[in-house]
């Protein structure tokens, strides 16, 4: 892969594809992390004299300007990390408006496009956007890790026609996730949570061959319960997934861990009853939301003397307070290990770190959600791939 070291861009305009696909709720980010990420790269290439020109996509537009999905509100939060102020262009990021006000542009000065998601080509890797993208710079840097699992314009299509690199936070996902992969410090410990084992699936079976444990949590938990015979009561779980879960814990069930007790609740709420069952014992009516206090405690444990850690999903619906326990512990337990090499995986693990308090303690956090578990998967990213 191009690194920034390889590209020049001293007093040139270069269009960046970052990643700013962040929460947002009554037009207030609720995470900023992946905003904060981009930062090394912006400011590297203004200290080198060149214009910056963001662009990012943000959420699911039907190929057309929404204002639900509009970058503007990005822009007051990124002008405050980066410290000198940013414009904001409004206009369609291929249109000539848009060209014209990018020209405008001054060395030092950054701007950012509207959502490149509201060009009805983006996602069809087009190739009139493509080159109407392409006048926006004299130069390429892809630093959106979070999508270069996409084979978009703005991802890999522009690349194939400027002189390009990967960024400062693209080249870091890569060489952090790539230790997971090549010749671990053992022990190596995985944490896998989240919903559903059909997400993760690829992911458990590429990662399990190279792991000394790998422990189960969050909702897949009870699809493999239920495959060992276990009652879930109305615990989330997929039964097109049971044959597949035993045979996982038929192959590996020396590595795989999962919960001994739950939280359960008799209902999906913040104020639901509770009380901790045996996580293959939980009542008719009654669901699973959280690990319970001695799955916390064996997972810790389990996790003393690990070498290298990689989380990916909660243990729980951290949303809810009540149903928080688990993560934590987790995030903690991780947090503490002393000499460890620990990667946290994007998407709901970010979130659940973050809130935990727990995210300056480990090694890297992922800013890349479907990117990181493809790229875990063995997968080959178009955006990785169209750097080189």
């Amino acid at each position: 892969m191009q690194t920034l070291d390889q590209l020049d861009f001293n007093n040139k305009r270069v269009l960046v594809r970052v990643d700013y696909n962040v929460p947002i709720k009554d037009s207030v980010i609720q995470d900023d992390t992946r905003i904060s990420a981009s930062l090394p790269t912006i400011r590297k290439l203004l200290a080198g004299g060149s214009g910056v020109v963001l662009m990012s996509h943000l959420g699911r537009p039907k190929g057309g300007p929404d204002p639900r999905y509009s970058l503007e509100p990005i822009t007051a939060r990124l002008s405050e990390l980066l410290g000198q102020p940013v414009k904001f262009i409004g206009s369609l990021p291929g249109s000539d408006e848009t060209l014209e006000q990018v020209q405008a542009l001054k060395p030092g000065e950054v701007a950012l496009l509207e959502n490149v998601r509201f060009e009805a080509g983006e996602e069809k890797n087009d190739a009139g956007l493509n080159a109407r993208l392409a006048r926006l710079g004299d130069a390429f840097v892809l630093d959106a890790f979070g999508s270069a699992h996409r084979a978009h314009s703005s991802v890999s299509g522009v690349a194939d026609l400027l002189p390009h690199a990967g960024g400062l936070l693209l080249e870091a996902e890569v060489k952090a996730l790539g230790k997971l992969l090549h010749d671990p410090a053992r022990p190596y410990v995985v944490i896998i949570g989240g919903a559903k084992v059909s997400d993760k699936l690829k992911v458990i079976e590429n990662l399990l061959p190279r792991v000394d444990r790998m422990l189960i949590g969050g909702g897949m938990a009870y699809t493999f319960i239920k495959a060992q015979g276990g009652r879930i009561g109305e615990s989330i779980h997929e039964d097109d997934q049971l044959e597949l879960a035993a045979r996982l814990l038929s192959e590996f069930g020396d590595k795989l861990m999962l919960p001994s007790d739950v939280v359960a609740a008799d209902r999906f709420a913040a104020d639901a009853r509770t009380q901790v069952v045996q996580a293959n014992a939980i009542p008719d009516g009654w669901q699973g939301l959280d690990a319970g206090p001695i799955t916390c405690k064996v997972y810790t444990e389990a996790l003393q003397g690990a070498k290298t850690v990689f989380w990916n999903g909660p243990l729980g619906v951290f949303e809810f307070e009540a149903f928080a326990g688990g993560t934590n512990a987790i995030a903690r337990a991780v947090a503490d290990l002393q000499g460890a090499y620990t990667v946290i995986g994007g998407g709901d693990s970010v979130s659940a770190i973050n809130k935990s308090g727990q995210a300056g303690r480990v090694s890297h956090i992922s800013t890349g959600g479907g990117a990181s578990l493809e790229l875990l998967e063995g997968q080959k990213l178009p955006g990785v791939e169209a750097m080189a």
